[in-house]
């Protein structure tokens, strides 16, 4: 079966490593690019729309989950359907029976070729049922694009390691945020906080009618949340859910929510959208 590939890999031997034994176990399959961080593999994908993604789950500056996620938002996908998606991982025993639970794919380092194999044969399975589904057409049909998102969602998942979900006890009640001048701590009310984003080195953290800076990252303020009540929007958002007042579509079909308390518009990624789908 012919298919095209990106590597993102930022280890260049270990790149190698894998394009090489890549050819062997899949002479057919066309690497187009070979990139050493996620930004690039970002960029790259976008402009060749490979069928099928390698990528490091650890990279620098943007990691293999974020560059998924932001091709999972940005992906064209009336050109081309969105590709099969294979982390590279040195994760330990307990995160790779992770990933075998969830039947989903991945790449152990170093390179094994016999694994190597079997993740072939699963992501050749995947690409024959996505042409079968969708023979003619540029673009899967949106019940095949929302599989597609559903497999990526539940891979990110795994991928990402999680640490375990904090108990009612544990949960955060309060949060020691700056004001933007930096020169006074607040305790803030985590029931007062309508939403979380993430930008630069600090994450803002947003009430009716105030703004603080922490640096504590989402990913490990994300445990320490009700999960029942604060919602990842967005790979750089998590919202209060009794907050959104409403969603908006634009005229690209990007996902918009408008919070009780605030002007601005939140971006939804289509990772998420499956959150605000009508009842």
């Amino acid at each position: 079966m012919k298919a095209t590939a990106l590597i993102a890999e930022d280890e260049p031997l270990l790149a190698q490593a894998l394009h090489d034994e890549l050819r062997a176990a899949w002479p057919e399959l066309e690497v187009l690019a070979v990139v050493g961080d996620g930004r690039s593999a970002v960029q790259e994908a976008l402009a060749q729309l490979p069928q099928v993604l390698f990528l490091d789950i650890r990279m620098p500056g943007l990691d293999g989950l974020g560059a998924a996620m932001e091709l999972a938002d940005s992906w064209p996908t009336t050109e081309a359907p969105m590709p099969q998606l294979v982390f590279v991982t040195a994760y330990d025993e307990y995160a790779v029976r992770a990933f075998d639970a969830q039947a989903i794919d991945y790449v152990r380092k170093p390179v094994q070729p016999e694994r190597l194999r079997k993740t072939v044969a699963r992501v050749q399975q995947a690409l024959a049922a996505q042409r079968q589904a969708a023979p003619r057409l540029p673009a899967a049909p949106p019940e095949l694009l929302e599989q597609t998102l559903a497999e990526w969602r539940r891979l990110i998942g795994a991928a990402g390691a999680p640490m375990p979900a904090a108990s009612p006890q544990q949960q955060l009640k309060f949060i020691a945020a700056s004001d933007a001048g930096g020169s006074t701590v607040h305790m803030v009310p985590v029931q007062d906080v309508l939403y979380f984003e993430a930008a630069d080195k600090y994450v803002r953290v947003l009430t009716a009618s105030q703004e603080y800076l922490i640096r504590t990252p989402l990913k490990q303020l994300l445990p320490q949340l009700d999960a029942e009540v604060f919602w990842q929007v967005h790979r750089a958002v998590v919202v209060k859910s009794d907050a959104v007042e409403s969603v908006h579509r634009d005229e690209a079909g990007k996902l918009h929510l408008r919070l009780r308390g605030r002007q601005e518009k939140v971006a939804v990624s289509r990772l998420y959208a499956h959150l605000f789908r009508a009842m």
